[in-house]
């Protein structure tokens, strides 16, 4: 009969625990003005826009080669290696936040992975996304 006893106390202490949570949650609430709250609610989702969010973690690495080389000297365009799975928004904040230009544009490039062999070894060289950012006439990127 002790472990009856034991079962019938435990219940008795959660309905108590329940009833107590109730209690604190029929508290009285104020009463507030939906107008003052609708015009909180735009201002602080108006300062979130300005402001921007980026994350530094996008851009992996600038992408240098000849034809890089040649389009950051001719069309202003400059190539970076950026991670898989986000879109020309992320990337053109991720630019704009990191290196303080303004995009025009952004061109994603997705590189598949390539079969290499050395000897008898066979593998794969890593795939990965390049993303070609178009800046602002007079902005410039110093890559190197």
């Amino acid at each position: 009969m002790a472990l009856l006893d034991f079962l019938k106390n435990k219940k008795d202490a959660e309905k108590s625990r329940l009833a107590s949570r109730q209690s604190v949650e029929k508290k009285p609430t104020k009463k507030v003005d939906s107008v003052k709250v609708a015009k909180e609610v735009k201002s602080v989702s108006k300062s979130n826009k300005k402001t921007g969010s980026f994350s530094y973690s996008i851009i992996k690495e600038p992408h240098i080669s000849e034809k890089g080389a040649l389009l950051s000297e001719t069309q202003n365009q400059y190539t970076f290696k950026v991670l898989n799975g986000f879109n020309k928004s992320e990337i053109k904040k991720s630019v704009e936040g990191v290196y303080g230009v303004k995009v025009l544009s952004v061109n994603i490039i997705k590189i598949p992975h390539k079969k290499r062999r050395i000897g008898r070894t066979q593998g794969f060289k890593k795939a990965y996304t390049k993303a070609v950012v178009k800046l602002k006439q007079g902005d410039k990127i110093e890559i190197l």
